[in-house]
């Protein structure tokens, strides 16, 4: 057997065995930042985001994005993944790429549970998931890493600041708005802070996700055939994570005069999603100016779209992944050592960076936005006020998630 073969095959699997825990923080996250009448319904969905999008990126969304090109827009149809993919020169089998690629596919869809929690119908939320991994997903998957025309531009992203964090927090923010607030979250153009119940489980799955995101950024070289390269983008995904958590710190400080926890755990995921796109290709220097610079945008970006746009995102998914992946997307075009604005003094990837970010919110934007208003019209996209103020656990799945504890009734202000 070629060992190299073998080597590179078990360092994709362990990253992707990373990835899939990845799953655990974001549950961790949702529910410790809402409240505790809804956590069961929260893991519920993030469990079926796994199970519904392994199931349909391997019956159909891995061929849309890794099939062979068609037009440059999405890949030839291959029913239940059969084919040899010969094409894409794979030094891994078959089988681990498609894992690998699914536990990503499954992030995207996952973003989208936090920004619409606490009210939005389980039924309607599994039509979402089904959708977006079987289509929205790997159609910009395919313009990007499956030889796509965004690809053949020469858009660089290495691990999915666009593919992956700015589909799920684009779909996140119009899910948020066709849906509407939750009871009492405004009034008298006022946003009122509901508290989420757990800052301890939100701490947990803040370090689980950073915990994965070792397999997430550095897994995608697909290899280890150059260590080097691994082990720069184990410090670069580090050190920005580590920069937009003290950026956010300071902020907030000096904002709010004390250091604000939750929106700090939200740093440090901005700062790991701000260097996703060019983690392979930014020197450490710049790996921490784009962790504090993320960490700037999240705090600006969720008072923006809670205090002006008036859209309810509990866990501020579009600030940490839709405003932060385009972000870091924009910022390989300025920081790239090969290409990028501040060692060539040429503005030409920058552009093609921001051609894949105008191209990506377009089609996500577009596509969500007819889906949720499709839902909207027949099956319903919301609960109603009753089940609402009772709690999607107990209304939708029949259950108590802390059944010895007594759950606070909340006075709510309309």
């Amino acid at each position: 057997m070629d060992v190299l073969r073998l080597i590179d095959t078990m360092w994709v699997l362990i990253a992707a065995c990373l990835v899939f825990f990845m799953q655990a923080g974001f549950a961790m996250v949702e529910t410790g930042f809402t409240r505790a009448k809804n956590a069961g319904n929260i893991i519920m969905k993030n469990l079926m985001d796994f199970s519904v999008g392994s199931l349909v990126f391997w019956i159909f969304g891995f061929g849309l994005m890794f099939g062979t090109d068609v037009g440059g827009l999405f890949g030839n149809l291959d029913f239940f993944s059969m084919g040899s993919y010969e094409h894409l020169g794979l030094g891994i089998s078959k089988e681990a790429f498609i894992i690998f690629q699914t536990v990503f596919c499954a992030t995207a869809a996952t973003i989208v549970s936090g920004a619409m929690a606490e009210r939005t119908k389980f039924a309607s939320y599994l039509v979402f998931s089904l959708v977006i991994s079987a289509l929205i997903y790997p159609v910009v998957g395919h313009w990007i890493w499956g030889g796509g025309w965004l690809s053949t531009l020469g858009f660089h992203d290495f691990a999915g600041s666009t593919v992956v964090h700015s589909v799920g927090g684009w779909a996140a923010i119009v899910g948020a708005k066709v849906i509407g607030p939750r009871i009492g979250k405004y009034n008298n153009k006022k946003s009122n802070l509901i508290s989420g119940h757990s800052i301890t489980l939100g701490a947990l799955g803040v370090f689980i996700l950073w915990f994965g995101w070792f397999g997430f950024n550095p897994g995608s070289t697909l290899s280890m055939g150059n260590p080097d390269l691994v082990g720069h983008i184990f410090m670069t995904t580090n050190l920005s994570a580590a920069a937009g958590a003290v950026s956010v710190m300071i902020v907030t400080w000096l904002k709010y005069k004390k250091p604000d926890v939750g929106m700090t755990l939200n740093g440090a995921l901005a700062g790991l999603v701000g260097i996703t796109a060019g983690t392979d290709i930014v020197g450490l220097p710049a790996a921490v100016i784009i962790g504090l610079v993320s960490g700037i945008v999240v705090v600006y970006v969720s008072a923006f779209v809670d205090e002006v746009m008036f859209i309810d995102d509990p866990v501020g998914a579009f600030a940490v992944h839709g405003a932060c992946g385009v972000l870091g997307t924009l910022l390989v075009g300025v920081f790239a050592t090969e290409g990028g604005l501040i060692y060539t003094g040429s503005f030409e990837l920058l552009a093609v960076q921001f051609a894949g970010v105008l191209a990506t919110a377009l089609w996500t934007v577009g596509t969500t936005f007819l889906l949720f208003k499709g839902l909207k019209l027949t099956i319903g996209l919301r609960v109603n006020e009753d089940e609402e103020s009772a709690g999607l656990d107990l209304e939708e799945h029949g259950l108590v998630s802390y059944a010895d504890f007594e759950i606070k009734k909340e006075k709510i202000i309309v």
